[in-house]
């Protein structure tokens, strides 16, 4: 008996293979998304730095860069900042609706943010390296 050569035109992926790649799209999407929120931290006191904000200016500023932060994150982090000794508030009057609450570095917070900008060069630097020699 002869083997018959079975020529099969491709076929289009099934539901089981689509259902994988989005999984895998997915992934890459939390990723991001836990990489942006790694730097988030050393983002708002970056912004904080020589100049005292309130919450939306924060908020703004991050968006501004493609942050993609939204407020039911940004206000549990200061005030997680604040408890840890990096920040400081005090309330300010608004001419435009009710009293703003400015956030400020403290000393601590001060040489906190040095220390994470020498790990940030060096981080930059070692992963230019690693990313530069494929």
């Amino acid at each position: 008996m002869q083997a018959k050569a079975i020529h099969q035109k491709p076929r289009s992926p099934d539901s089981a293979e689509l259902h994988k790649k989005q999984k895998e799209i997915m992934n890459v999407e939390n990723t991001k998304a836990q990489m942006r929120k790694g730097v988030l931290e050393y983002c708002i006191l970056a912004i904080l730095n020589g100049k005292d904000k309130y919450a939306s200016e924060i908020l703004d500023t991050l968006k501004d860069a493609k942050m993609l932060v939204v407020e039911g994150t940004i206000y549990p982090l200061l005030t997680r900042l604040k408890n840890a000794g990096l920040l400081s508030y005090r309330w300010e009057e608004s001419t435009s609706g009710p009293p703003r609450k400015y956030y400020a570095l403290t000393e601590t917070g001060i040489l906190f943010l040095k220390e994470l900008d020498n790990t940030w060069d060096e981080l930059r630097t070692a992963t230019n390296l690693v990313t530069q020699n494929k």
